[in-house]
């Protein structure tokens, strides 16, 4: 039970609310608050409702309908203020409360919310009354809202009821039809059940004379590859041997000769050279030669040992280039992207042969340059400097594999220089005896 706070006698303090405020009465007293809260000053608001002091009215009543209601209930001088306020904007419903006489034009539920916070002689009847009024008003609204449902219910019950006629007469309709064109269909399908059965024996019977004709037409075709293959392997020998006739009528001898003539001079350059190098004496003995004594300082191993030369001093090629009879095979483009590849191709290779030319010449080694082939639109229109062969690859083969078959063409036993600093390429070229050397080795030389 609620007890009201403050006024005088015969102003209603002693009568007391014995049920919850009804929800339409207390959103109206909430909206009452609300509207005064605004009109007090921060001092004269209650301390738990002074932190709403500058939310809208809306927004006050949203977030503190709960603490003004509580406030208005407990604090008598909060709600004589905001009745205070309340009788400054709604003066007549204010005085016809006071004399007991409220305006029966007026809203019951903004009668009881005055009352409630005016609290005149009777406000808790005029309160109970409201929430009677409001009470029946539901109930009334309901029971309104109930009819109103039920009819529409009711009514999409009769339309639910035709349609469902409507809709079984009409399958009734699509299933005799259904049910013909199913008999019909049966008839065709047995039709159609015998075609096939007559078809499928003619098709075995044309299945199997196709794998007869199959088989013998695998067996003439084999037959007919295995001649092409012979045909093809004696084509292959007889341009073959063709070939190796044109060669051996052009040159004058064979290739086998002429690797056999290029190792033999090989051999004796080497040995003229060795003997040179080594300064080697008669082969006649001497009788001054078998007398003991002493004979002048000769090199020793220690002394030959500081002769050596590093891997990339430019001086160990000038010695590989003085071995007799030596080829000095070298990657094109290896070399020149190594020491000036900003400069376009074309001046690459011109700069390159240039110098490779000058080498050759002072060296006397034979001397070819391979370039990659592979990628050009067209022939290179180049006219090969003295002493030095140019070559390019073929479509299809990289300058890699071109010089690995310049090697693998030497007779065993030649020296063979090639320089690239590719390491497959130098790899490749040690295993079947070259003598690798670095890109950068040659380009000091050739500076």
């Amino acid at each position: 039970m609620v007890e009201s706070a403050g006024g005088g006698p015969g102003d209603g303090a002693a009568e007391m609310l014995d049920r919850p405020l009804p929800d339409g009465v207390r959103r109206r007293v909430v909206t009452i608050v609300s509207d005064g809260f605004g009109g007090l000053t921060v001092g004269e608001l209650p301390t738990q409702l002074r932190q709403y002091a500058r939310f809208a009215p809306n927004r006050r009543a949203k977030f503190a309908g709960n603490a003004m209601a509580a406030a208005l209930e407990t604090d008598p001088l909060f709600r004589q203020r905001i009745a205070e306020k309340y009788r400054e904007v709604q003066p007549e419903l204010s005085g016809a409360l006071d004399s007991g006489s409220p305006t029966p034009a007026a809203d019951p539920l903004d009668v009881a919310a005055a009352a409630y916070v005016l609290r005149p002689a009777g406000w808790v009847k005029l309160v109970t009354a409201a929430g009677e009024e409001a009470q029946r008003a539901d109930a009334e609204r309901a029971d309104e809202e109930s009819r109103a449902e039920l009819e529409r219910l009711r009514e999409e019950l009769d339309r639910a009821r035709e349609q469902t006629r409507t809709d079984t007469e009409r399958l009734r309709a699509e299933l005799d039809a259904a049910k013909k064109e199913t008999e019909s269909l049966h008839r065709k399908l047995r039709s159609a059940l015998s075609d096939v059965k007559r078809g499928e024996a003619a098709l075995r019977k044309v299945q199997g004379e196709m794998e007869t004709l199959r088989a013998e037409g695998q067996a003439q075709v084999s037959a007919a590859e295995s001649e092409a293959r012979r045909l093809k392997s004696r084509l292959g020998e007889a341009e073959a041997a063709l070939e190796a006739t044109r060669r051996a009528a052009r040159e004058g001898r064979s290739v086998e000769d002429m690797r056999v003539r290029l190792l033999l001079d090989t051999v004796l350059d080497a040995a003229q050279g060795l003997r040179r190098e080594l300064a080697l004496p008669p082969v006649s003995v001497r009788p001054a030669e078998t007398v003991d004594a002493v004979e002048p300082g000769r090199m020793t191993p220690k002394d030959i040992a500081a002769r050596a030369l590093s891997e990339h001093d430019p001086a160990i090629l000038d010695q590989l280039l003085a071995l007799p009879q030596a080829h000095l095979v070298v990657d094109g483009y290896n070399v020149t992207k190594t020491g000036y590849p900003q400069m376009p191709l074309e001046k690459q290779r011109l700069r390159l042969l240039g110098q490779l030319s000058q080498l050759a010449a002072q060296t006397g080694a034979e001397v070819t340059c391979v370039f990659d082939g592979a990628e050009l639109a067209a022939p290179v229109l180049l006219a090969p400097p003295r002493g030095v062969r140019v070559l390019f690859s073929k479509p299809g083969v990289t300058a890699d594999e071109l010089i690995r078959q310049l090697v693998r063409a030497e007779p065993s036993g030649r020296p063979v220089i090639v320089a690239s600093t590719d390491r497959e390429v130098a790899d490749g070229v040690a295993k079947v005896g070259a003598r690798p050397v670095a890109s950068a080795v040659l380009l000091k030389r050739l500076s």
